[in-house]
């Protein structure tokens, strides 16, 4: 090898299949177990991109600015979704980057799209890239242009720049944080919010029936069908938010419209879950509610659900749950085989959970999911015995398995009743086959070559 090349794929074997990158739990490192360098994306993409959040937003129109390659995905997620109707794109070649003034290619783009739209759009989630950062657009100059010119518009300053996202807030807490900004000030309400999560809240959650029983109204960003109503949530009193990347919006809301906030992560114990309820009744001023026979209905669930499957191996993935070590360890603790947990790293509030993991079930396989071997290592087959339980596509995926939960990020569920909810779940993908390629091939399997 030519000793200025570095190689950034593992090397394979005699046999052409690339080592396992798999780790035991006894041996991963926390925070980052796997090294990190060049990445594979299978084609179980499984969760939401920029394109699925802006949609959030009722009424609103979305305009990339960006080169051909960069515009695949989010164009191919529109189409997906059938909503081309609110995308547009302003596509950046490279004579635009030596000879044309980008700003007034935005201008004069945003505005020809906007003059052939049938109806003018409430707001507008501009894209501009990464590339506009290293030519130095003046954005600032666009956006008061844009803002003069259409004054019945919203125009949220969103980016597409993941080239920044290690040092910078990463285009998901970018979005969320432009999507805050176009909530006006309201007079605050008896009102608390779900804002910043892609799935609306099941109402039966635990969170949910709380606010209620306490005489609270309760609104959520991602069930929000008019901007009318979604500007009503700037008069809600309180946030809350289970998506990690909502941080820098409910924070920046917290300043600038003076709403208070409350992360109500996707934990599955049991005394955290009674926890964070506790603190959201301080919060809103209510009494402690009594968990006891919540907690009764989901120990149930459980011991039920294991009567079943038993000893079948259960693998379960990151894009299933934002906390997949904390359900890990819900399911070991009650009886359940944890075979393997698809994650690529570890977030610093799952850290207890890991270290329980790592010294009381350090035989558990951790696999990344975008490590490049995996690529190239064949999949398993399970021609006997019991087959093997996913939680997630990524874990169905990478398994083989047609047995899985097809859920993610939550499903929208949250406390004592998304357990019951998940035990219920996992019998019905117990008994039932799912094709794998019918539920993971969009903008993946079954899509052409790009090689």
């Amino acid at each position: 090898m030519n000793p200025l090349l570095k190689r950034i794929s593992p090397a394979p074997e005699a046999d052409g299949i690339p080592a396992s990158p798999m780790l035991h739990a006894r041996e991963a490192a926390f925070p980052a177990p796997f090294p990190h360098g060049l990445e594979y994306s299978p084609p179980c993409r499984g969760t939401w991109n920029i394109v699925h959040t802006g949609m959030l937003v009722p009424e609103s129109h979305q305009i990339f600015i960006c080169a051909s390659g960069c515009l695949r995905g989010v164009v191919l997620t529109a189409a997906e979704m059938g909503l081309m109707g609110r995308f547009s794109s302003i596509e950046l070649r490279e004579t635009d980057l030596t000879g044309r003034d980008n700003e007034r290619l935005i201008l004069t783009g945003v505005t020809d799209i906007l003059a052939r739209l049938p109806e003018r759009p409430r707001a507008v989630l501009l894209f501009p890239a990464c590339v506009h950062h290293f030519l130095g657009c003046n954005l600032r100059y666009v956006y008061r242009e844009l803002r003069a010119k259409y004054p019945d518009i919203d125009f949220a300053e969103c980016f597409m720049d993941p080239i920044r996202q290690t040092r910078h807030l990463t285009p998901e807490e970018r979005l969320r944080r432009a999507i805050s900004r176009l909530l006006p000030e309201r007079l605050k309400e008896k009102q608390a919010a779900f804002f910043g999560n892609n799935l609306k809240t099941a109402p039966e959650s635990d969170a949910w029936r709380l606010l209620k029983e306490s005489g609270w109204q309760v609104r959520d960003m991602a069930g929000c069908t008019s901007y009318a109503a979604f500007q009503e949530l700037g008069a809600s009193s309180l946030n809350l938010y289970t998506n990690p990347f909502s941080l820098p919006a409910v924070r920046d809301l917290k300043v600038r419209l003076q709403q208070d906030y409350l992360y109500l992560p996707q934990v599955w114990s049991g005394d955290a879950i009674e926890g964070l309820l506790q603190e959201l009744a301080r919060r809103i001023g209510a009494d402690a509610p009594d968990c006891r026979a919540a907690r009764e209905r989901a120990e149930q669930a459980l011991a039920r659900t294991l009567d079943i499957i038993q000893e079948t191996p259960i693998a379960l993935d990151l894009t299933f749950t934002f906390c997949p070590f904390s359900l890990s360890r819900l399911l070991l603790t009650h009886g359940f085989h944890v075979k393997a947990i698809y994650a690529d790293a570890i977030s610093a509030e799952e850290e207890e959970d890991f270290r329980w993991l790592h010294e009381n079930h350090g035989d558990t396989e951790l696999w990344p999911t975008k490590a490049p071997a995996l690529r190239l290592l064949p999949r398993p087959s399970h021609p006997a015995g019991p087959p093997v339980l996913a939680l997630g596509q990524k874990a169905a995926f990478f398994q083989n398995t047609p047995h899985f939960v097809n859920m993610v990020e939550g499903g929208g569920r949250w406390g004592f009743s998304a357990i019951e909810a998940l035990a219920s779940d996992m019998v019905a993908a117990y008994r039932e086959r799912q094709d794998i390629e019918e539920n993971v091939r969009r903008k993946g399997l079954g899509g052409p070559s790009l090689l």
